[in-house]
């Protein structure tokens, strides 16, 4: 069963975690964390033996997984670290230390694990058939030629994770039934979710907050969960634009956002760009962050981890707006990567850019409008201009890396967003394509697209 737009709340959608990537990196993560789980409960009765891990990546996780510092994600799940609460030098020694020693503690037994051999790269099928998802992993626990625990698990972007039926390989919300609750205010689709503002006369953070509450999420747990997030955010922009050097994998990128925002403060950047390039700069160094396999939120997913926290913290840097304000704002995005999840896709490997960049433009756009007191059909507007002039990006990042062209394209994406918030406001919401259309647009255009621009890096820019 699968969750709708009103059960993915801001919690789900802002995820502090580690880069690159959050559907190569976070979600292969927090998949091997819980196929850990599954594998102390099936040892704890049993007596030592030899036991051993097998890990199978397939599809784009195959193609793009070596950049995105996959199999690195998938040993340090195994091992009990989590993307957000464990340390990134502790993440990032785990698959060394695998490779020095092929042991792990997993409960109370010892486990084989050698990632040169046990981790194995596939193709676009398994078992001669279709993957369920563009980015599949199977887990297979073994005591030596006998299979004890196997199972499939789909990084479907953002960090989230969903389990495949291991008869039919269809995919399973994992948490579905966990979390279908009688909501006070249900929508399905943007127009659903106007109506309830409108009708109620609710402001649409209440609708949110009230959804989440009968889901047993208090509004004191979610205000605090988005401080955190905000924290992590300016943290992310802090570092970024106070470090200097070359980005790992190979293609020599140099850090720009340091110098750039030193530029700015000087007032020496070009007059044609009113001499502010805080959004593009503010993004840059959180994807600088991100490429650097630092600490960053998804805002939807790694890819596009910049754009939100640009836009807020440009806006915020001239507006001074309460903790409350920034809070709301971001609740409003996250209904709006709530409706594209559903309804399209957030993961580059399903849709190409446009699920990524497309979709953080749309939340920032929708977040702006919240903030500066705009109307719910403005929202809907602002969030539908920042996904239309997205439609179509491709998702081809060279070698892998989430550097070329993802690190200017939240730049870009950035001023699009303001852009976006910007002509909403100036209007009286009204407008001939609706957010719903447009992400059923989106579907549409993700699915004809040639899977060699969907994150394989065997086509377009990815070919240099």
């Amino acid at each position: 069963m699968r969750l709708e737009a009103d059960h993915i709340g801001p919690m789900d959608m802002f995820k502090i975690g580690v880069g690159p990537s959050s559907s190569h990196t976070v979600g292969p993560m927090v998949a091997a964390l819980e196929f850990r789980k599954s594998a102390i409960s099936v040892l704890q009765n049993l007596p030592q033996a030899d036991y051993a891990l097998q890990v199978e990546l397939y599809g784009s996780l195959s193609a793009t997984g070596k950049g995105h510092s996959t199999d690195g994600a998938v040993c340090a799940g195994l091992a009990g670290l989590h993307p957000r609460y464990s340390s990134i030098e502790d993440i990032w020694a785990a698959m060394p230390k695998l490779e020095e020693k092929p042991e792990l503690s997993i409960g109370d037994k010892i486990v084989r694990l050698k990632p040169e051999s046990d981790i194995v790269w596939g193709a676009w099928f398994i078992d001669n058939n279709a993957l369920p998802h563009p980015n599949t992993i199977r887990f297979r626990l073994l005591n030596g030629t006998e299979c004890l625990l196997e199972q499939t698990i789909l990084s479907v972007g953002g960090g989230f994770v969903e389990q495949a039926d291991p008869k039919t390989g269809l995919r399973l919300s994992k948490s579905a039934d966990e979390r279908v609750a009688n909501l006070p205010y249900p929508f399905h689709t943007a127009a659903d979710f106007m109506n309830q503002c409108c009708s109620n006369q609710k402001e649409p953070w209440e609708i949110v907050v009230a959804n989440q509450q009968a889901m047993g999420v208090s509004e004191e747990e979610l205000r605090k969960h988005l401080d955190a997030v905000l924290d992590a955010m300016n943290e992310s922009i802090e570092r970024g634009i106070s470090t200097e050097g070359i980005l790992p994998g190979g293609l020599n990128v140099r850090r720009r956002a340091k110098h750039m925002n030193e530029l700015q403060k000087s007032g020496k950047a070009p007059a044609w760009a009113a001499n502010d390039l805080r959004p593009s700069v503010y993004a840059m160094a959180v994807n600088e962050e991100n490429a650097a396999g630092g600490r960053v939120v998804t805002a939807p997913t790694n890819g596009s981890s910049g754009l939100i926290p640009a836009v807020f913290k440009t806006l915020q840097d001239s507006h001074n707006f309460s903790s409350e304000t920034l809070q709301n704002g971001l609740i409003v995005a996250s209904v709006i990567g709530a409706l594209v999840k559903t309804h399209a896709s957030i993961s580059g490997a399903e849709v190409g850019c446009q699920g990524e960049v497309g979709t953080s433009c749309a939340m920032a756009a929708a977040g702006a409008v919240a903030m500066l007191g705009g109307t719910v059909q403005q929202m809907e507007q602002a969030a539908e201009i920042g996904i239309e002039h997205h439609l179509g990006m491709t998702c081809d990042p060279i070698k892998g890396l989430v550097q070329i062209p993802c690190i200017e394209r939240n730049a870009m994406g950035a001023v699009k967003a303001l852009n976006a918030a910007a002509l909403a406001l100036a209007s009286d919401g009204s407008h001939l394509i609706s957010l719903d259309r447009v992400l059923q647009v989106m579907k549409e255009t993700g699915l004809d697209m040639n899977q060699k621009y969907k994150e394989t890096s065997t086509g377009g820019l990815a070919l240099g």
